[in-house]
């Protein structure tokens, strides 16, 4: 991607990064410049040439405005400033249900306890950048054991759920094991310092029908609230139940799909009452997967900014016109390259 006019006039490149910032963002190339390492820096050009100002570290003026990262999210977290954002809503790939046929993807980790670990490095890097005050809100659903069957046939409704690979039976599971992820996960998150304050059942009156005949038909999934210490900004005024009571933990919530998606996209209603309830406008919100760009329509839509990290361009590509006019620059974490 080149950038256009409007990028070349507020972006400087970052050498440290290898990312296009905002400018003011920089500080002063050292004299003496080269490559020395990390801490000599040598000045990269714009596609003609022109010399640009180095940072040597994340500086808040990153976030003045929303922006999309193209890239891993362990990576762009890494570049992120600390206590950054407000708050955090996000829905990460569910182990062993899709292949996205992307590099560095999360969700099909060889092992459980692989996919945990990732997890866990993300959000701890998610962590520093969350403010003190901040909170975490984690979407996450469960699955069955494969019976070590290494494939999944197509379902006649979505195609998108056929796989070649599948991980094997956890060690200590059986076969049609409900697998426990999202309190596994939720435990390790917990393990490694995060407040888990609450577990919210979402509940899908729309969900999708299954073909099992001796379980009951699954049609929730988990909200996890996080925090960093106890105490943090929650606003329950802003998320009462229509009769005046304090939210209840059980959100009756209709799944809905986004045209062009052909994978599970977060219902704007399920993220709206997060954002409300633990920001205030102008507050950054962060989604490190990004998707379809729910967590940034419904952020915009409430006077906050976004940051959304996004590994799979196809899907940026589906943000980008879902966001429209509300959509920042994206910047590809890799190349260092941002597009309008």
């Amino acid at each position: 991607m080149k950038l256009g006019r409007r990028q070349e006039a507020q972006l400087e490149f970052d050498v440290p990064s290898s990312l296009w910032l905002p400018k003011g963002v920089a500080t002063p190339m050292r004299r003496g410049g080269g490559a020395r390492g990390s801490k000599g820096l040598r000045v990269a050009g714009k596609p003609g040439g022109s010399q640009l100002s180095v940072t040597e570290s994340p500086d808040t003026n990153l976030l003045n405005n929303s922006v999309i990262f193209e890239g891993d999210a362990l990576t762009v977290l890494r570049r992120l400033p600390s206590q950054s954002v407000q708050c955090i809503v996000t829905s990460p790939p569910y182990w062993g249900l899709r292949d996205y046929h992307i590099p560095c993807q999360i969700g099909l980790e060889p092992t459980l306890p692989e996919f945990l670990a990732s997890l866990r490095g993300i959000f701890a890097e998610a962590r520093r950048v969350l403010r003190d005050d901040g909170v975490f809100w984690l979407n996450i659903g469960d699955g069955y054991t494969s019976g070590n069957r290494g494939w999944r046939a197509p379902d006649k409704k979505n195609g998108a759920r056929a796989m070649s690979v599948r991980p094997d039976t956890p060690a200590g599971l059986k076969s049609k094991d409900l697998l426990g992820i999202p309190w596994r996960l939720a435990f390790t998150l917990q393990d490694d310092g995060w407040y888990l304050r609450a577990d919210i059942i979402w509940n899908k009156p729309n969900a999708m029908p299954e073909s099992v005949k001796d379980r009951p038909t699954r049609s929730h999934e988990y909200l996890f609230m996080f925090t960093k210490s106890d105490q943090y900004l929650y606003d329950r005024s802003a998320i009462m139940d229509p009769n005046g009571r304090n939210k209840r933990s059980v959100w009756d919530i209709n799944t809905m799909a986004y045209a062009g998606a052909h994978f599970a996209t977060f219902p704007p209603k399920l993220v709206e009452p997060c954002i409300k309830a633990s920001t205030r406008p102008g507050d950054v919100v962060l989604d490190p997967f990004f998707g379809s760009g729910t967590a940034g329509l419904v952020a915009s839509e409430l006077g906050r900014r976004y940051v959304g990290i996004e590994l799979n361009p196809e899907y940026i590509a589906l943000a980008k016109d879902r966001l429209g006019l509300g959509c920042g620059p994206i910047i590809q974490a890799l190349t260092g390259i941002a597009s309008s």
